[in-house]
């Protein structure tokens, strides 16, 4: 890397959102200033109690960046370096994202400064029960419902529902998302963000007439969304020839078998010592030649210093913000089809959307019936992109912003919270 100064999060959302607004000229400075901004945001510190007896503090954040469509929507994050910014961001794109799945939601996002990997479960469950707590004013099925993220899981939802609900005095489901199934989850929620990048990744491929079948795939993240997204691409037809984790990454020219990946990952916790695959860095994994790179890891991945050097013919964006505006200038030139974040990983949201409406209707739908309704909703939503990029002649992350702006935008005026 030549070291180019790193933008932040927030940054490149506000960026891309610029980029795309300034193909609107129909949209008024008042209407854009007004998008640019969250609506409140909320800054706690806490103590948590550790096993040894020990008090440390944390400090967690809060971000509502849209609720002229409906009550917030976002997932918590638990890491090491969560920042107000990157807050922001991520509850900007979760406004968008939930736009253009059409989903009746505004953005959101929250999280702890914390590696949760360095806590006891015990102390685990302390923090998120004292978090859950101290974002309760916010929070609540009808204005703002949580949902996992990068470093939580099913289980920490079951804490932030129980917290809330002893709050109120009753069991309160529909509080967050992304529950186990015991206590209101719905089937497919675990699976939904990397089927939804696989089922994103296969209507790129039609749309270029490339055969899923003998397709390669590499993947940037072997987490919830990577390790599912590869196993799904793998079932489509594709080879998927190089995959990483926080420790590395593995390559094979002639395909992983990633069902024994998995399994090797839960007995070793890492990727790494593979049988039968090359070691390769994070540098060396985004710029091998594939047909599908899908970076399902953090922000900022793909940058003006190594986007020339990407050479895949579909990127399709698992994590949210992998790639900075810079490198789209890039990417865009180079002809690479990229399929933005918002779109791409998508899968979560809209089965966290189903999950609630199961929650409110005490009625439960089978895995096959929300992957089905899954499959229809992500599929209707490539193609209103697709649409507006061919129509507009415009890149597919522009197109998306497009669509989903124009959607809030109307919500706004119908409110009249605009003329």
């Amino acid at each position: 890397m030549n070291g180019h100064p790193r933008r932040s999060a927030y940054e490149v959302a506000l960026a891309q959102f610029d980029e795309a607004t300034s193909k609107m000229p129909h949209l008024s400075p008042n209407t854009i200033k007004f998008m640019r901004v969250s609506k409140r945001e909320l800054i706690v510190n806490f103590p948590v109690e550790m096993d040894d007896g020990r008090i440390e503090m944390y400090t967690g954040y809060r971000v509502h960046h849209s609720t002229v469509r409906g009550p917030t929507k976002g997932g918590i994050r638990y890491h090491p370096d969560l920042t107000l910014d990157e807050t922001r961001a991520l509850a900007m794109w979760m406004t968008w994202k939930c736009a253009l799945m059409n989903l009746p939601f505004g953005g959101a996002k929250g999280g702890v400064i914390v590696d949760p990997r360095k806590l006891s479960q015990r102390e685990l469950r302390r923090l998120t029960r004292r978090y859950a707590t101290e974002i309760s004013i916010m929070m609540g099925p009808e204005g703002d419902i949580p949902a996992p993220d990068v470093g939580t899981n099913p289980q920490v939802m079951a804490w932030i529902m129980d917290t809330y609900s002893m709050h109120r005095g009753y069991s309160v489901p529909a509080v967050v998302t992304g529950k186990p199934i015991q206590i209101g989850g719905s089937q497919g929620r675990f699976d939904a963000t990397g089927m939804g990048v696989m089922f994103m990744a296969r209507e790129a491929l039609k749309h270029l007439r490339i055969s899923a079948e003998g397709a390669t795939a590499v993947v940037q993240g072997f987490g919830n969304v990577g390790a599912i997204a590869a196993r799904y691409m793998q079932m489509l037809g594709a080879k998927v020839i190089a995959v990483s984790d926080v420790n590395g990454g593995i390559h094979n020219p002639k395909g992983l078998d990633i069902p024994s990946l998995q399994q090797h990952v839960r007995e070793t916790g890492s990727v790494l010592d593979f049988g039968g695959a090359d070691t390769v860095s994070n540098t060396e994994l985004l710029e091998l030649p594939c047909t599908v790179l899908i970076p399902a890891a953090l922000e900022g991945q793909i940058t003006e210093d190594n986007a020339d050097k990407i050479r895949c013919k579909v990127l399709a964006e698992g994590a949210n913000g992998p790639t900075t505006p810079e490198a789209d200038a890039v990417l865009e030139k180079s002809g690479i089809f990229v399929i933005p974040d918002f779109l791409c990983n998508s899968g979560g949201v809209t089965v966290s959307y189903f999950e609630g409406v199961q929650n409110d209707q005490n009625f439960y739908w089978s895995r096959e019936e929300v992957l089905d309704r899954l499959n229809h909703k992500m599929t209707m939503a490539f193609k209103s992109v697709l649409d507006m990029s061919l129509s507009k002649k415009v890149y597919m992350r522009d197109a998306a912003y497009m669509v989903s702006i124009d959607k809030v935008v109307k919500a706004m005026k119908l409110r009249g919270w605009i003329s």
